[in-house]
């Protein structure tokens, strides 16, 4: 009886079937670009053969092991809001040795931040391992609300508020603004504070629009994240576990199934 050969991998996969370093990163071990490095060291294989090319795909009915212990995805995943404070960078390294979010987060290497907070704004800030929620959270058509309260310098005139909520203006990079939900909570002295909802959430978009009309953000705080917001007594840099209820309602937004 001839002996049974091992199933090759495949380069291009049906539906349902994935790139290796994104099913590595499902198992909760690393992240993508570690499991290319991985993949490339010979650590990894699939259906009892070594692999070496990081396209490879894989399906349910493939097993994969990473050296020679067999691995799964995660059936639990990870959702953490954290009141991030300013002067923390959301990235796994940077090459000035500046300060990261990861320094106060004990986080497997797998749970990232759901979109950036620059370094000086502070807030709310999503974190998870689940990848197929945080890419459709993040997705340019979804549109998904998030709200600020920004200390700028100056008082908005009426003209600029109407022009804030119409949208349009030059913000550099070729890019203009789009139509904000805005209004002026307090002025005092040479400064006010404004509470403002953006759909989109691109590179430093509400300092860039701000700063357009003359009115540098002092301090910028987000306080919601689709249907997540803030708790006001949430001290600075603490974190904790979304509730199921709060799981339950970002992926009815996303329009994505229990699992």
């Amino acid at each position: 009886m001839k002996p049974k050969r091992s199933r090759k991998p495949r380069k291009e996969g049906r539906t349902g079937d994935i790139r290796i370093n994104r099913f590595l990163a499902q198992c909760g071990l690393c992240s993508r670009r570690v499991a290319d490095a991985w993949v490339a060291e010979g650590r990894v294989s699939i259906n009892g053969r070594v692999i070496k090319q990081p396209g490879l795909r894989v399906g349910p009915e493939d097993r994969v092991c990473v050296d020679g212990v067999p691995v799964g995805p995660k059936t639990r995943h990870t959702y953490i809001l954290y009141n991030k404070p300013r002067g923390l960078i959301c990235s796994r390294k940077d090459d000035r040795g500046r300060p990261l979010i990861y320094d106060q987060l004990d986080v497997p290497p797998n749970v990232q931040s759901v979109g950036r907070l620059d370094m000086d704004t502070e807030g709310l800030l999503l974190l998870t391992d689940d990848g197929e929620l945080a890419r459709l959270l993040t997705s340019p058509g979804m549109r998904l609300p998030r709200e600020y309260r920004a200390r700028i310098r100056g008082h908005l005139s009426l003209e600029e508020l109407a022009m804030l909520r119409r949208g349009g203006l030059d913000i550099g990079r070729g890019e203009t603004s789009d139509p904000w939900e805005v209004i002026v909570d307090a002025e005092s002295g040479s400064h006010s504070w404004l509470t403002l909802t953006i759909h989109r959430g691109r590179w430093r978009e509400v300092r860039r629009t701000l700063e357009s009309l003359g009115h540098p953000v002092r301090r910028l705080i987000r306080t919601r994240f689709g249907p997540l917001r803030l708790d006001p007594e949430m001290p600075r840099n603490a974190w904790r576990n979304l509730t199921r209820k709060e799981i339950r309602q970002l992926k009815r937004v996303v329009h994505l199934r229990e699992a």
